[in-house]
């Protein structure tokens, strides 16, 4: 007999100004935005529930939200902060359950079935726990699988009057998943995207649960191995394990857009965003990556990816967008729709160990060091720093 399992989604409340607020008391009520400035074609990259009242949104450009809510603040993204609180609130999701996956810096699974509670119970605990210790809200959907858990987070969201922090607990019991799921628009499943959507609209599908009732046979003609998945996950049927960092052979970031981009400045945005979360997961695991990876859909699902070599293993935000952004500029079609953008590196392992004792050079390596440094110095003194340099110093195209 298979057992029901207990998923939790874990999704903070507007949570890149939750932590603006707590460095700033005086936005707190006052509709501000996290992002860059409206006259260099910034984009939003988090609104407070003040500013969405106006309309304001995520992945907005920062000037159209400035029309739309003229008292709006904007405030400069601080993102070590943001990285510290994140993995204050992973720290106690890990203290709950080691079935922690982590999806992006606000955002994450737990499986608690082995907690042998119910999931609404838990899910208040760690809610408590997380307002309490760490002054921030979040919003838990519960279900029995990835799928369901994370659309129930949503909806229990959207219940949330307009303007106010949602802090909403949606629970699905077990069997329940496809009832739940019927009356929901076809665009809040997994997988549907505007395009999709619109095929689907065509054919007279506009609800999950129409999807659910259309032939799966025919789907899979329509859609191919897409159609399949969207007849199952329709259903409310997803067997996806939750997959923790310790057996990640990769470290990535993704993100689906709802509306396709091809704006440049919002998907190099993007991509510095995600990079930063990449980073910060290898600093948190102690790792550094070797490769770093770019993965772009357009809208007929076509998945191109990238792959560069470092020069050496990096843990380092700024390495690993210079690579992301080297990798999009070679993919990217000027003014192509991009559905999905996303950032991962590879090739993990820890860092170099520092020098021991034993490692150090001799006495008479370390004179000798110091007499080339010397000659160097007086040669560059004379002649200009770019005149003489080490021979380790040097560009492949210069030797």
């Amino acid at each position: 007999m298979t057992t029901t399992r207990t998923i939790i989604h874990v999704d903070l409340d507007q949570f890149f100004c939750a932590v603006e607020e707590q460095r700033d008391p005086t936005l707190k009520g006052k509709p501000f935005a996290v992002g860059g400035r409206p006259e260099g074609r910034g984009v939003v990259a988090s609104a407070s529930y003040a500013a969405r009242a106006f309309g304001v949104r995520s992945a907005m450009p920062m000037a159209h939200a400035v029309r739309l809510c003229p008292e709006l603040i904007v405030v400069r993204p601080t993102f070590p902060a943001y990285r510290a609180a994140s993995q204050q609130v992973m720290e106690r999701l890990y203290a709950l359950t080691d079935l922690v996956e982590q999806i992006s810096i606000d955002e994450a699974f737990l499986d608690v079935t082995a907690l042998g509670e119910r999931g609404e119970q838990v899910a208040q605990r760690l809610q408590a726990l997380i307002r309490t210790e760490l002054g921030l809200s979040c919003s838990l959907g519960v279900a029995a699988n990835k799928l369901v858990a994370k659309i129930a987070t949503d909806v229990g969201k959207g219940m949330a009057r307009s303007g106010a922090i949602p802090s909403a607990i949606c629970v699905v019991p077990p069997s329940e998943e496809a009832f739940f799921l019927s009356p929901l628009p076809a665009s809040a499943l997994w997988g549907v995207g505007p395009k999709t959507a619109e095929k689907l609209a065509g054919m007279g599908i506009l609800t999950i649960g129409d999807i659910a009732a259309w032939p799966q046979e025919d789907l899979v003609r329509r859609f191919g191995q897409h159609g399949e998945d969207l007849a199952h996950h329709a259903r409310g049927i997803d067997d996806r394990p939750i997959v923790t960092e310790r057996e990640a052979k990769s470290i990535s970031q993704e993100t689906t857009f709802a509306h396709d981009v091809r704006d440049r400045d919002r998907l190099e945005q993007t991509l510095r965003v995600q990079a930063a979360e990449v980073a910060a997961k290898l600093q948190r695991k102690g790792l550094m990556g070797a490769s770093v990876k770019l993965k772009i859909r357009w809208p007929d699902f076509t998945t191109p990816t990238r792959q560069l070599t470092l020069p050496q293993p990096t843990d380092e935000a700024e390495v690993i967008t210079e690579a992301a952004l080297r990798l999009f500029t070679q993919t990217w079609p000027e003014r192509q729709p991009v559905r999905l953008i996303g950032v991962g590196v590879s090739g993990l392992g820890t860092p170099p160990r520092q020098l021991s004792l034993w490692d150090a050079p001799s006495p008479e390596e370390q004179v000798r060091q110091a007499k080339l440094r010397e000659a160097l110095a007086a040669v560059q003194a004379r002649f200009g720093a770019g005149l003489v340099r080490r021979g380790s110093e040097l560009g492949e195209e210069e030797r």
